[in-house]
């Protein structure tokens, strides 16, 4: 699975305002829209994150991520190169260290990091995920609310027909059989679970972090540029977390935000887990 690489970046992050608004896709078909402000989908077009930051808000490490986005060539000592296409959008920069990846690269990172989680060597999934985007008939399949409620299908079969390869036994992982129907693991659904999802065009639009035990924190592609934010108040960690290692007490920031001490305190675990 290869999804489409964006030869042009959208806008600067100070650059998108709330009248934005996005034009739809259907069925991996861009339709023309009604627009009041640019002619791009904020979703699909528009650089939020760097490689860094969406590997921080899906939660794997920097250098994982940047071979989903990247690809990679591996050349091992005494055995043939190996090479892996990109699986998820990313757009070539302007300028070093600006974003290149949009909200549907993030989206598609999250079920990503679902299947790492659940121990399934990402190698060998490549072409279960390949079979899964054709026969969901979208781009940016891992991102479409397709792969929620048909995906384990087709994986199930994908794998009963490749029973006796390794591709087989890597899809059948993925899915299991409950109550007569073949549905995710409990990880791979968990995680699919945070995805909400645009009722117009069926592609995420919400993302709920993973990270936090506690804390409600959500990134949203038309609020605070994607930043993640709590969802309760919208104030962005990023500022929560500012004030906080600058002194302030986690009550004068619960009574400031509207956000719950608890959750807070959850924020500062994560934080300080990140920088040890």
């Amino acid at each position: 699975m290869r999804p489409k690489q964006r030869a042009q970046p959208g806008q600067a992050r100070n650059e998108v305002s709330r009248d934005y608004v996005p034009h739809r896709c259907l069925n991996g078909i861009r339709k023309e829209p009604g627009i009041t402000k640019g002619d791009r989908d904020v979703r699909f077009e528009l650089p939020l994150y760097t490689v860094a930051e969406a590997a921080r808000i899906v939660d794997v490490p920097p250098s994982t991520l940047a071979t989903w986005a990247k690809g990679y060539v591996r050349r091992p000592p005494d055995r043939s190169e190996v090479e892996g296409e990109p699986v998820i959008t990313y757009i070539q920069p302007e300028r070093p260290g600006a974003p290149v990846i949009p909200f549907v690269g993030l989206a598609e990172s999250l079920v990503l990091a679902a299947i790492r989680r659940s121990g399934v060597p990402m190698q060998r999934v490549r072409p279960a995920l390949e079979a899964l985007s054709e026969g969901l008939g979208l781009d940016h399949a891992l991102a479409s609310k397709k792969l929620y409620t048909d995906g384990a299908e087709l994986l199930f079969d994908f794998g009963e027909h490749h029973r006796d390869t390794i591709d087989g036994q890597v899809a059948l992982e993925l899915v299991v059989v409950r109550s007569g129907q073949r549905v995710f693991g409990n990880l791979i659904e968990e995680y699919l679970r945070r995805i909400e999802y645009d009722a117009s065009d069926g592609y995420a639009r919400l993302i709920h972090v993973p990270a936090y035990r506690k804390a409600e924190v959500v990134v949203d592609p038309m609020r605070s540029f994607g930043a993640p934010i709590f969802e309760r108040g919208a104030g962005r960690v990023e500022d929560v977390m500012q004030r906080f290692w600058a002194g302030e007490s986690l009550d004068e920031l619960a009574d400031d935000y509207g956000v719950p001490p608890e959750q807070l305190e959850d924020v500062v675990r994560v934080a300080s887990r990140r920088a040890a």
